[in-house]
């Protein structure tokens, strides 16, 4: 489902990757659309098994700014954010998993410091002074630390949380950089290109802003695992070492 043609570009696209969420989707877009910030929400179904595909069918047939994609084939969710950037038409664009970790709530605040000309880039971070986090894997905390910070050896950020959810861009930032990831390795590979990449001749100015963060069990449907770990730690080495030999993004 469409926007009308007539409809102004919204100033926030939410991207929104959903496979095998009929738990939480339609839960999530409650919250989501409770913010106030003039948006859309583009759903990307990864060919879920679940019932996910018709709850996105009936959320896009019930709102005028809810739009709903789908995969015939399951690829992961760097595909799916493929996707869902390249139907973005929003001013700005915002990842939102679609689980209940995140707190939409939270999005005013993340798109301030673009909205004030401050940033082109802003990463919402788990472990630099949000409001609340649920206490839960040793491993998998000190796993996020270890590859923030070989991302940031290799991009010269000083990122505190490369991995999160929560990244907001200015539109034709992200609609330039070519996403090759089709998994979880989007966001090093993410991070690696915008680190480079310049806009208007200018390196991007990329913020950092403490959220809070309730996070799922793998009994409650968390899927992200060690593999997915592994990966990372191969498309930071493979993304930047390609950046610093000069390809584009």
């Amino acid at each position: 489902m469409d926007h009308p043609t007539s409809r102004s570009a919204p100033q926030l696209s939410v991207v929104i990757p959903v496979f095998n969420e009929a738990a939480t989707i339609e839960d999530l877009v409650a919250k989501v659309r409770q913010v106030e910030v003039d948006m859309e929400l583009v759903l990307v179904d990864d060919c879920s098994q679940d019932g996910s595909r018709e709850k996105l069918e009936a959320l896009a047939e019930r709102y005028d700014n809810v739009r709903a994609f789908y995969h015939e084939v399951n690829q992961g969710k760097g595909a799916a954010l493929r996707t869902g950037f390249a139907q973005a038409t929003g001013d700005l664009v915002i990842v939102q998993d679609a689980d209940l970790e995140y707190d939409p709530a939270e999005f005013p605040k993340l798109i301030q410091p673009i909205l004030g000309d401050e940033a082109d880039v802003v990463f919402g971070s788990r472990f630099s002074g949000g409001e609340r986090r649920r206490v839960l894997y040793f491993w998998h905390s000190l796993g996020n630390t270890v590859l923030t910070l070989l991302s940031n050896m290799f991009t010269d950020l000083n990122l505190t949380d490369m991995e999160t959810c929560y990244k907001v861009f200015k539109r034709e930032v992200i609609q330039a950089v070519r996403i090759e990831e089709n998994r979880f390795g989007f966001e090093p590979e993410v991070t690696a290109k915008i680190a480079r990449m310049r806009l208007n001749g200018e390196r991007l100015r990329i913020y950092e802003i403490g959220i809070s963060y309730s996070g799922r069990t793998y009994d409650e449907g968390k899927k992200i695992g060690w593999k997915d770990g592994v990966r990372a730690i191969w498309c930071i080495l493979k993304y930047n070492l390609r950046t610093h030999r000069g390809s584009d993004a």
